[in-house]
């Protein structure tokens, strides 16, 4: 049991059921009243973010929850397979578990899988990934006055809009969370 005195950033709780983490967390002591906690808390299966408000001192339950770094093998059948880097299990999660990410996932990245109890809930991607361009059409430029985009196909498969610059064979920068390019990536 935990009380609200404990609560900080990436704390995981049992509260109705279901599990959440911490995302944000601030003690308000108004000057009337007593003291309460503002928190939005994270659902980890869902990943849904909810504010709830506490009484000081409330007595909350703690989730044993592990963040454990895994690295992405390989894909078949529409199956993720992951190794841990620590104890080299290999396991197998189906492509919803990503939540889309696995559109950014190539073969030996590393990424974090938080887990209860030894199931899986959810992975977390890092939010930047270079990756090399496969496909790229050719850059025209117009009589325009703003930036100029085209769509470019990485190494996964994925398709991104990129500056008219980026050539076949360019390792680019993409934000996981939105799926922008970010910059090119000199090597």
């Amino acid at each position: 049991m935990a009380t609200t005195a404990d609560f900080r950033n990436g704390l995981s709780l049992e509260f109705e059921g279901q599990l959440y983490r911490i995302v944000e967390f601030q003690h308000v002591k108004p000057g009337k009243g007593g003291a309460f906690v503002r928190t939005k808390l994270k659902n980890l299966l869902t990943g849904q973010i909810i504010d709830r408000t506490w009484n000081a001192g409330e007595k909350v339950t703690e989730a044993e929850v592990r963040d454990e770094s895994v690295q992405f093998l390989y894909e078949a059948g529409g199956t993720l397979h992951f190794m841990n880097t620590e104890t080299f299990d290999q396991f197998e999660l189906p492509k919803e578990t990503l939540g889309g990410g696995e559109a950014y996932l190539k073969e030996g990245m590393v990424i974090s899988l938080v887990t209860h109890q030894g199931r899986p809930l959810t992975a977390e991607l890092p939010y930047f990934v270079e990756l090399a361009v496969k496909e790229a059409e050719p850059g025209v430029r117009g009589n325009t006055v703003s930036n100029l985009y085209k769509s470019a196909t990485l190494e996964t498969g994925t398709v991104v809009q990129v500056p008219l610059f980026i050539q076949e064979g360019d390792v680019v920068k993409v934000d996981t969370r939105t799926g922008r390019y970010v910059e090119r990536v000199s090597r």
